[in-house]
Order: C-alpha cells, then sequence, then structure tokens
C-alpha cells in the first residue's frame, strides 16, 4: 500500500473517530445542560452567552460568536432576547464607538450564579463518566491534546480566552460545603 492511500485512510479513520466520539459527547452535553438550565427558562445559547459575557467582563457580539463557536447571528439574536428579559445591556465603551458591547446586568449576573448554585456534577453523564480516570490517577483528564487540536483550528486567542475563563471563575468564586459562593465582592462588582 503506498502513502496516499494509507495518508488517506488514517485520515478517514482519524476523522470519523474524532466525529462520533465528539457527537456521543455533545449528546450527552447537551442533555445535561438542557435538563441543568430548564427551571431558569434559558437555551443552551443563552446561557451560554451570559457565561461567556461575565468571562469576557463585556464581549461584542464577534466575540459572542468566536468565542461561543455560534454564528454571528445567533449570537446576536440570542443576545437581544436576553437583552429583552433584562439580562443583558448593549453600550459602546468610551474608547471603542464602532462596536457595541454586551454587559451583564445585575439581574443577569444574579441569574448566573442562580444556575451555578444549582448545578449538581452528579447529574452530569460526562462528569461522572470521567470520575473512574480521576480515580485511576488522582485527576480530571487534562485535554492536551484535544486543545492543541482546538487551537490549531480556532488559534491560540481561543485557548488564551479558554484558559483565563477557567482561571477568572477558579479566582471569583469559593466552594463551602458543596456550595459555591462568589469570592467577597469580586464575582459580583462587574
Amino acid at each position: 500500500m503506498d502513502e496516499t492511500q494509507l495518508s488517506m485512510k488514517q485520515s478517514i479513520m482519524f476523522s470519523h473517530k474524532i466525529a462520533q466520539l465528539s457527537k456521543a459527547l455533545w449528546k450527552s452535553i447537551e442533555k445535561d445542560w438542557q435538563t441543568w438550565i430548564k427551571p431558569f427558562d434559558l437555551n443552551i445559547n443563552e446561557h451560554h452567552i451570559l457565561w461567556l459575557v461575565f468571562n469576557l467582563e463585556g464581549a461584542s457580539i464577534s466575540d459572542i460568536a468566536k468565542f461561543g463557536v455560534m454564528h454571528v447571528s445567533t449570537a446576536f439574536n440570542f443576545s437581544k432576547k436576553l437583552e429583552e428579559r433584562g439580562l443583558l445591556s448593549f453600550s459602546k465603551r468610551q474608547t471603542d464607538k464602532r462596536n457595541t458591547y454586551v454587559y451583564l446586568t445585575p439581574k443577569g449576573e444574579e441569574l448566573l450564579l442562580e444556575t451555578f448554585e444549582s448545578y449538581n456534577p452528579h447529574t452530569y453523564g460526562v462528569y461522572s463518566g470521567s470520575l473512574p480516570i480521576k480515580d485511576l490517577y488522582g485527576k480530571f483528564p487534562e485535554f492536551s491534546e484535544l486543545m492543541s487540536i482546538v487551537k490549531h483550528i480556532y488559534g491560540p486567542e481561543f485557548i488564551t480566552i479558554f484558559e483565563k475563563s477557567l482561571t477568572k471563575f477558579d479566582e471569583d468564586f469559593n466552594e463551602e460545603n458543596g456550595k459555591l459562593t462568589p469570592n467577597s465582592k469580586k464575582a459580583t462588582s462587574q
């Protein structure tokens, strides 16, 4: 078998493997995420936008689309729906009058924090499915290879923002007795 056939065969097998595993993971994540946020009258895109705007401390619609991995029209339409509910506000920055930025309102931040408080990790299939790895190795999977693939698809800024969002969440919240609480005024003073 020559190199071209081997490369084509490996490419198809790799693409199929990634597609099948990603689809299976997403199906589980989607079901669990929808169940988590249903009591708050949010859909996945709306919740994701609230979370992105919280992490980015104000974001353009382009930022939301890019880092939320959604079409610009999806980011705009769902952001407008959240604005109508009083959860987001749109404004210009003094330093940038060309772009409109989206911010959480106090009501939006309160709702997002309520969703965090209601989160139950044991109702998430992916979390439960990762526990045997954590038990075996003492930590959850780190996904370094997957992050490298995503970095090469979406660029290093995507991974930088992703990592900053994890750091921000870690710094902004404490966990006491299984309950998530904002770290002093930091998480609630945006």
